[in-house]
């Protein structure tokens, strides 16, 4: 397949550019840790190995008169020595969206996810893992759903902007409300504290089927529980009541789609407190309901249709590049984050071929440090743990503290490890890479809307 030297952003991506500055950006973190020290220049050489086969992260961030958009790198993305979570420099980083390295027995990489999402990172990533296992040990490593064969040629489809399907489609936002935030001492800007809940996997499925809902329905009840507490224990007037947490939906097996690229929307799912606190039960049976409306083709449609709309219209699409960057991140200021207490982002299960699994030894993914709300949480299960890495800005600890505490009472027992500011500021300051693009004519560049 041929790689174009030049594509738009995806739906999903427009607005990750304009907010970005250089204490923010959105990121994340995927991060697989092995039974032995990873050797930096063996990853270096699986990291090339795999580029081939993605070529849709190998493009860098670019701007035109009238939009971003993404342009192809000629150079190979290098391994670094280990890095702290936080917005990297693209140009310093040879141009790319990802920043790649090892820390012990860890393989790391950061995303800026204007370049993929959860589901695509993932598979990233454990392709990247099983090509380095593969060069190690000399085992091979069966392609699945996780890990993609090297050998294959790329498929277009995986290229593509699954968001074009909608562009004839008539859709509508949903009104919002205000939600409420948790309050704290907030950190410096280079700062981010990892609380790691690591959970029995087999005792969450149990507990959720005795209450008759998934794993995410059952975190979701549980945070928003926490949320509750920590809002009556510590009263702010002028406190929103209501409590939401922010659920990604990944729209790929909805659709159909095989995309690399972004391809997810989401739902907000939460409590309305102006009459008192509401007991679990009540609690997990809001969850369930509008999840169940909520997530379903239809409405996820629309609300799709309604974003690529805004982004189809020709009257917007004229605007200057500088005028739509103040517009967004106006419009992101006043909305965006305010309109959810906290974010649960979950992979669901990670299960990977026998001959890989018996390398790897854990897998976290971790949100990166939110511009409003206080924090977020990602999750993922591999072999019986269910891990969720609970990211905040915050020196106060208390929602996380509860949330270990209510699963206590429900009988679920959590292995909590958590990440001081120094471990997250103690990296090493990595050399700067050279970067080379791909050409692209200065008209079509400025004439790209």
């Amino acid at each position: 397949m041929k790689t174009p030297a030049w594509t738009r952003l995806d739906n999903a991506s427009i607005i990750y550019p304009s907010c970005r500055t250089r204490k923010y950006a959105t990121i994340f973190r995927m991060a697989v840790t092995l039974d032995e020290e990873v050797s930096q220049d063996l990853l270096g050489t699986a990291l090339k190995n795999c580029m081939k086969r993605f070529p849709g992260f190998r493009y860098t961030l670019d701007k035109g008169f009238f939009w971003w958009f993404l342009r192809r790198l000629e150079n190979d993305p290098v391994v670094t020595p280990p890095f702290a979570m936080r917005p990297f420099n693209f140009k310093k980083n040879g141009g790319y969206l990802f920043k790649a390295g090892c820390d012990g027995n860890r393989i790391v990489l950061d995303f800026f996810h204007a370049l993929t999402d959860g589901t695509g990172a993932m598979t990233f990533i454990m392709s990247l893992t099983a090509e380095y296992i593969r060069l190690r040990y000399g085992v091979e490593v069966p392609a699945g759903k996780w890990v993609l064969d090297l050998e294959e040629e790329p498929l277009k489809e995986e290229m593509e902007d699954s968001f074009d399907r909608f562009s004839r489609t008539k859709g509508s936002l949903d009104k919002e409300t205000r939600a409420y935030h948790l309050h704290g001492t907030e950190e410096s800007a280079g700062i981010l504290h990892d609380v790691k809940v690591s959970l029995p996997l087999d005792g969450m499925q149990e507990l959720a089927k005795e209450n008759g809902c998934t794993v995410t329905e059952l975190v979701t009840a549980v945070m928003l529980l926490s949320l509750q507490e920590v809002r009556s224990r510590k009263p702010v007037l002028g406190d929103s009541p209501f409590l939401k947490v922010e659920v990604p939906v990944n729209l790929r097996p909805m659709f159909g789609s095989r995309t690399l690229r972004n391809f997810s929307s989401y739902v907000h799912l939460g409590i309305d407190v102006r009459n008192g606190n509401l007991p679990f039960g009540d609690i997990l049976q809001e969850v369930k309901l509008q999840k169940r409306l909520f997530v379903n083709p239809h409405r996820l449609t629309t609300r799709v249709a309604a974003n690529v709309a805004l982004e189809d219209n020709l009257a917007i699409r004229s605007i200057p590049l500088f005028i739509k960057k103040l517009a967004i991140n106006f419009i992101n200021a006043h909305k965006g984050e305010n309109y959810c207490s906290q974010t649960l982002s979950n992979l669901g299960e990670i299960s990977i071929p026998e001959t890989l699994r018996g390398h790897v030894r854990d897998i976290d993914f971790i949100l990166g440090r939110p511009q409003q709300k206080s924090g977020a949480c990602a999750c993922v299960s591999y072999g019986n743990r269910l891990n969720l890495n609970f990211s905040r800005k915050i020196v106060e600890h208390e929602f996380e503290d509860a949330f270990v505490r209510n699963l206590k009472a429900m009988g679920i027992d959590a292995y909590v490890e958590a990440s001081t500011p120094s471990e997250n500021t103690g990296a090493k300051k990595a050399p700067s890479i050279p970067m080379r693009w791909a050409k692209v004519g200065m008209l079509r560049t400025l004439l790209l809307i």
